[in-house]
């Protein structure tokens, strides 16, 4: 067997749109893994159709480059710190990482959390400062608010003598002198090969392998990725996987062994220590378990996970147009699928409830969540989705306390005023407001994640949709106390049937309408939202009576405003907490939680008297 290439393992780290995943694409052309005249989808990386639709990424993948005669591993990371349970696993495989900053927009609190994480593994960072060309670049500012971050994150003497490329992924070129607008990736190659260091491989001790992401195939099973820390496994080994307390889970044989080639996974004969690969044929180890061979009884060390700080209820769709749409509806279905999630991926926390109809699935913010619901959706399942809650905790003096994010925004001057008042009213804490240039100013804030609840659509709306909003979890902290909730009451439909133009337009003067004309309705659901605070029983079916009687003139034509309609997102993020989002395939619908009107109002009268 010919002698394997040198190994280089790098992640690259950087926040939502800064370029990632189009200079991964970049890397694959200009070393050969994309033939010239090969037709490939732009953001490759990005397979998965939620990612192409949002331009973010997901979940974390795994691909490699050849150049010159060394193998280089690419970890693409989720820039989103909803998705951080990803992140701190995949870091653990690598020997270095890049750090991509947007030539503008500089580092943001996503590229924080995940480079805090780096840093404390010690790992050297690259950073590139990629979109040079843009018109508003401020590439000295950028390199100085790297430069401070990394102090703020305590980064060692070594860490902070880091080597700069100026970069355009989209134009493929790299280059140290910020001036230059031109050439290739080469010089990017040249830094990873030079900077980041080998695997320190122990090629002759025992084979060990810590499973850092688990995903599934349709006719290998379950797969399970990670690097393979010391020793050497070839096809059918014995192995077994132990988990972190060195207890065995389950033992058996390498029965495929699969390497990334480009964006390819294929089967090899064997592995050897610091290769980045995937073993199929275990049918209970998962992720932050050892996978070695058998005489290895000592778990390798698995990076901690940051806890679930949002919770969400996932229910059985008990509406009356249930199973219409969907093909996966009972909470069978439901439960498993929320257990193979949860297996996967670890930040995520399942419990199911006493009644067996519903479970508690707890994650790490509203996108996450957002993401497995749109998922599950796609799949055929029918939900009922309840208002999002955080996770509270105690301190040591007993008392509550809750999680507060770091909110980095971006505003146009005019409308600082009102993100300002706004959050002071979620209690949220301004820690500092400096301009940022271009009439914009940056305002960052420490608030309860609870404040943040549905107040990203309503921000954007208050900035004109030219708003940037940043969140990233900061802590535990005190509690603070009652936040206002939505102030307007909702329209609430007192029937079974099919929306009315007659009866439509005079509900407009009470309200938002979310339905149109010919929109099937049931008794119970949230047809709009009401001009006042009290909710509101309406007739949307009402139709005009007919009778022999001629009328002088003629019926005015109604002409009725579009109805607003809601993604997922904003759904989850309006309803209080006695009313549900029912997800199916096809629809997105708002209701009572309790459909009946009279148990709605015992209901009610029993919360007061409590």
């Amino acid at each position: 067997m010919s002698a394997p290439l040198p190994l280089r393992n790098i992640a690259i780290i950087a926040h939502v749109d800064h370029g990632k995943t189009t200079l991964v694409d970049q890397l694959f052309r200009q070393s050969g893994t994309f033939r010239d005249n090969q037709r490939v989808e732009e953001r490759a990386m990005d397979s998965n159709d939620l990612e192409k639709e949002r331009g973010i990424t997901i979940l974390a993948k795994c691909t490699s480059v050849e150049w010159e005669g060394t193998r280089i591993n690419i970890v693409d990371t989720p820039g989103h710190a909803d998705f951080g349970g990803e992140v701190e696993r995949i870091l653990s495989m690598v020997d270095g990482v890049i750090l991509l900053v947007d030539s503008s927009e500089g580092a943001m609190p996503q590229t924080k959390f995940v480079t805090g994480k780096a840093l404390a593994l010690g790992l050297k960072p690259i950073v590139v400062v990629n979109k040079v060309d843009r018109p508003d670049e401020r590439i000295q500012e950028v390199l100085d608010e790297v430069f401070d971050l990394f102090v703020s994150l305590d980064a060692s003497d070594e860490q902070l003598d880091f080597p700069v490329l100026y970069a355009s992924g989209r134009n493929g070129y790299a280059n140290s002198d910020p001036s230059l607008r031109e050439g290739t990736l080469t010089p990017l190659f040249e830094k990873i090969v030079e900077h980041v260091p080998s695997h320190a491989a122990d090629f002759d001790g025992p084979f060990k392998f810590l499973v850092t992401l688990l995903d599934r195939d349709n006719f290998l099973g379950r797969i399970l990725t990670g690097k393979v820390q010391s020793g050497t496994v070839k096809v059918n080994s014995p192995i077994h996987a132990i988990d972190n307390t060195g207890k065995v889970i389950e033992t058996g044989r390498a029965s495929k062994l699969l390497a990334f080639r480009g964006l390819e996974r294929v089967p090899v004969e064997e592995a050897r220590a610091g290769d980045i690969i995937s073993i199929a044929g275990m049918a209970a180890a998962t992720v932050a378990n050892t996978i070695a061979d058998p005489a290895v009884t000592e778990p390798l060390h698995a990076q901690p996970i940051d806890p679930p700080t949002l919770s969400m209820r996932f229910a059985v769709n008990d509406s009356p147009m249930a199973g219409r749409e969907g093909s996966k509806v009972t909470s069978r279905m439901i439960r498993d699928r929320l257990e193979r999630e949860a297996e996967s991926n670890v930040a995520i926390r399942v419990t199911e409830s006493a009644d067996k109809d519903s479970f508690e699935v707890a994650g790490r913010g509203e996108l996450q969540l957002g993401v497995l619901i749109e998922t599950m959706r796609r799949e055929g399942f029918e939900l009922g989705i309840s208002r999002p809650r955080v996770l509270y905790g105690t301190d040591e003096s007993g008392h509550r306390t809750e999680p507060y994010e770091t909110v980095v925004i971006d505003v146009d001057d005019e409308h600082s005023g009102t993100v300002v008042e706004k959050m002071a009213v979620r209690k949220g804490e301004m820690i500092d407001m400096r301009p940022s240039g271009g009439g914009k100013t940056r305002i960052t804030f420490s608030a309860p994640s609870r404040g943040l609840i549905g107040y990203h659509g309503e921000f954007l709306s208050d900035t004109r949709g030219t708003g940037i909003m940043n969140r990233l979890f900061e802590k535990y902290g005190p509690h603070k106390g009652k936040i206002e909730g939505r102030k307007n009451g909702v329209l609430i439909s007192n029937g079974t049937g099919e929306a009315v133009a007659y009866a439509l337009g005079p509900l407009e003067e009470r309200g938002i309408l979310f339905v149109g004309v010919g929109t099937p309705l049931y008794e119970g659901m949230i047809i709009g939202e009401n001009a006042k605070p009290d909710d509101l029983e309406v007739n949307p079916m009402k139709s005009k009576q007919l009778t022999n009687f001629r009328s002088t003139g003629k019926d005015d034509a109604i002409r009725l405003t579009p109805p607003k309609i809601m993604t997922l997102e904003q759904a989850i993020a309006y309803i209080d907490d006695d009313e549900m989002v029912e997800v199916t395939p096809k629809s997105i619908r708002l209701r009572k939680a309790i459909l009946d009107p009279n148990e709605r109002k015992k209901a009610s009268r029993k919360k007061e008297a409590a």
